[in-house]
């Protein structure tokens, strides 16, 4: 058995690597620039949710308050004549700084479980392909199989949810490859 202090290294190194990457991805590449699409006269659809001066939080339209209101026929016709609109209603400005610091320490967090599961299944001087295939396949379902939940639940686009399964496809190659390479002897 490995302890979790031995892998403090590719714990780090794996977070800095996919962090690396992951800004590459989103600031050179460009496939990620149409994730999300901009309604018809934005401005005025900005202009009027400012009026509603909503809270910040996640909002359902049409939104029923019981699975009795589900039933009704209004709220049925609600549905049926759409649209259903999902939204988060954030504050403005650009945080990038509190997003960048949240995901670097999810990144850490991904590395830390991808570390203890190894390091109950595998000792040292195990192979590095051994290694980078428990590593990297527990990276893969922390960085892409919760995803398409979004998509069957919350009809997020399908596109966007394949395309981030694969960046995260992209992270658990590299989570797995750091750990095979810096696995103890």
């Amino acid at each position: 058995m490995v302890t979790i202090t031995a892998l403090w290294l590719p714990i780090l190194l794996s977070a800095v690597t996919v962090f690396v990457v992951s800004s590459v991805i989103h600031m050179f590449l460009g496939y990620h620039w149409n994730d999300l699409q901009a309604p018809p006269r934005q401005d005025a659809v900005l202009d009027a949710l400012r009026g509603f001066n909503l809270p910040l939080g996640d909002y359902a339209l049409p939104k029923a308050d019981s699975m009795q209101h589900m039933r009704t026929p209004e709220y049925k016709a609600k549905i049926d004549k759409g649209p259903l609109v999902l939204m988060t209603v954030a504050p403005g400005g650009m945080a990038m700084g509190r997003s960048l610091a949240q995901w670097f320490a999810y990144l850490v967090v991904v590395g830390f479980c991808c570390a203890y599961i190894s390091s109950r299944e595998l000792h040292a001087g195990a192979a590095y392909l051994a290694v980078f295939r428990l590593t990297g396949f527990s990276a893969f379902m922390a960085y892409a199989l919760a995803l398409p939940q979004a998509s069957i639940w919350y009809r997020r686009n399908w596109r966007m949810t394949l395309v981030t399964m694969f960046d995260g496809l992209v992270f658990a190659l590299l989570t797995g490859g750091m750990f095979g390479w810096l696995w103890p002897r």
